[in-house]
């Protein structure tokens, strides 16, 4: 073996060690991302399964960084600075500013919250909140990375898929429950898929939050669409006279999103 080819083999074994690392480094984001609480180091270990060595490692090293931090009884938990890297997200994204304003004149037309999400992968992304004035909650969900077969954003952005991109975007059902009423299976999903195609928007009652019935369109500036925006409602207020009414308005401020967003050259 010449010299050239052991240093070629150095550096790529190099260069696959630094991949690794940064495969780990973003796992371990991911999972404390997800988790509703402070993990402790033992269960994160496990739940990653790297080297003893190696995981202590990488904790101390974020630790000092401030991308995880540790509680004061040795739990991990994010730091504050993902928070500033993803708020970055939102500085720079040029849809944003003008989805805020369509979000205001929506809670005011409804009386009910307005959010704006994007598909991201199998799941949507919420980027922006305007909650009802007499919300008793106002738990912001921005940040929040929910599965799209259990959303009304997600499942109006999944509606606008081929079934080629769906079996690409989706996971092998059964997909995650977040209530007793989440749609888990394939054959279930596509009934309300071409529902939402038929009707122009997306309806789930229950499937993400007990007590709560969200309506949401996509917002067609794309192809195929990236974003929608929904409104939530009470379970109680839901009726058949209410869904039709916030739908109607739904849709309508979708439209008019995508025409602004359009007329601004976004794409």
């Amino acid at each position: 073996m010449t010299s050239t080819t052991m240093n070629v083999q150095t550096i790529e074994a190099a260069a696959t060690r630094r991949v690794k690392s940064a495969e780990r480094t973003l796992e371990l984001l991911d999972t404390l991302s997800r988790a509703r609480e402070p993990l402790s180091v033992a269960d994160l270990h496990r739940a990653l399964g790297y080297p003893r060595s190696s995981f202590h490692q990488l904790i101390h090293t974020m630790t000092d960084t401030g991308w995880v931090e540790l509680t004061p009884d040795g739990r991990v938990m994010i730091g504050p600075r993902a928070l500033a890297v993803g708020t970055s997200y939102l500085d720079r994204d040029a849809a944003l500013p003008i989805a805020r304003t369509a979000l205001e004149r929506l809670r005011d037309a409804t009386g009910y919250t307005a959010h704006f999400a994007r598909l991201d992968g199998a799941h949507v992304l919420y980027l922006d909140s305007r909650y009802a004035h007499n919300a008793a909650r106002a738990t912001s969900r921005v940040g929040r990375h929910l599965p799209a077969t259990a959303t009304s954003l997600g499942k109006a952005l999944l509606a606008e898929l081929s079934a080629s991109e769906l079996d690409r975007t989706l996971p092998r059902a059964p997909y995650p429950a977040l209530t007793p009423h989440t749609i888990t299976t394939r054959d279930r999903l596509e009934e309300d898929l071409e529902r939402i195609r038929r009707d122009g928007y997306a309806l789930e009652e229950e499937e993400n939050t007990l007590g709560v019935t969200c309506i949401a369109a996509a917002i067609g500036y794309r192809i195929p669409a990236t974003d929608a925006i929904s409104c939530s409602m009470p379970l109680s207020h839901a009726t058949a006279e209410e869904r039709t009414r916030v739908a109607r308005i739904v849709i309508a401020a979708a439209q008019d999103l995508a025409a602004e967003l359009r007329s601004q050259g976004l794409r």
